[in-house]
């Protein structure tokens, strides 16, 4: 029997992860973030008055088994000067598959089942969200995508409204033999599933091992200095100490180039491997060459082959 996987996230950092890992003999649960505000996802959302479903696209064509011809097709966004311009077509295909089923989990279940995804995708909610950001200087940033855009330090996230989990979602996290909380936007793609009372409650209940997959660059505003063992006390502050067993990052050898390129464009950093004061904190800490250089785009991507594999073994071993 597999070994049972619970994923959470959100963005191209999950997609990224579930790419590499999805032909490993594992049975994975996508958990994905739905407060996503921007983009054709913002409006669609707003206009049918519904959760985000821009990451949960991205997730179902990743997982898909489907040739690549048609994952374009899910990937294609409307260029034009009518209301479609901007909005990629898998989104409004789910937004369809939504009206008809009348929620999103049989929607994503019917979409999965069309493009072959043999995985399961949950949303972390029904509900219509409001993601909030409290800066260190007390302000109240309201929105996902302004939370982004403000280029602030955040001492807390939280909903407008407490979110209604799905109860698959928390049975998933129950079940699982390994829990990994995905690399991606710390503050709109990770903690927009681990600000929730009933995602601590399981996380801390679960007999699950909890991995985290540490981002490898940092964030302009957000995550400025953050070295890894600041992305996990980011995570302690909602889950509590000890709830995190092992951490993935990465000490692969990036180019004076490239990484100017990245300071000057984006204002971005490698993040720093802090062994030892990881290890103070009591998590298991696997660094390896797990970072690429598209050459085309010029981006450092994590080598999501290379990472899964580094999940299976760890897996394997426990």
């Amino acid at each position: 029997m597999n070994k049972k996987i619970a994923v959470i996230g959100g963005g191209t950092g999950l997609s990224a992860l579930l790419n590499g890992f999805k032909n490993f003999p594992v049975d994975i649960t996508a958990i994905i973030t739905v407060s996503d505000d921007g983009s054709s996802t913002g409006k669609l959302r707003n206009e049918f008055n519904i959760p985000a479903v821009g990451d949960i696209r991205k997730v179902i064509s990743n997982l898909s088994e489907i040739n690549d011809e048609i994952k374009e097709l899910i990937e294609y966004r409307f260029k034009t000067s009518s209301d479609l311009d901007g909005h990629a077509l898998g989104n409004l295909i789910l937004v369809a598959m939504l009206n008809i089923t009348g929620n999103l989990k049989d929607s994503i279940a019917a979409l999965a089942k069309l493009f072959d995804v043999r995985h399961t995708v949950l949303p972390l909610s029904e509900d219509y969200l409001t993601l909030m950001g409290e800066t260190l200087d007390g302000d109240i940033i309201v929105g996902e995508e302004n939370i982004t855009r403000a280029n602030q330090k955040y001492k807390r996230i939280f909903y407008k409204d407490e979110p209604h989990v799905l109860p698959e979602v928390i049975q998933s996290i129950m079940d699982a033999d390994l829990v990994i909380m995905s690399m991606g936007s710390l503050y709109t793609s990770l903690l927009p599933n681990i600000v929730c009372k009933e995602i601590q409650q399981a996380v801390n209940d679960t007999d699950a091992k909890i991995m985290y997959v540490c981002n490898a660059m940092t964030q302009p505003g957000e995550t400025d200095d953050f070295t890894v063992s600041d992305h996990l006390k980011v995570l302690t502050q909602y889950l509590g100490d000890n709830s995190v067993d092992v951490v993935v990052a990465s000490n692969s050898d990036i180019d004076k180039e490239t990484i100017e390129k990245y300071r000057r464009k984006e204002e971005k950093d490698p993040v720093v491997v802090d062994k030892e004061e990881v290890e103070k904190m009591g998590v298991e800490l696997i660094v390896d060459d797990i970072l690429m250089l598209e050459q085309e785009q010029g981006s450092i991507r994590h080598n999501s082959l290379k990472l899964g594999s580094i999940i299976f073994s760890y897996l394997m071993r426990n």
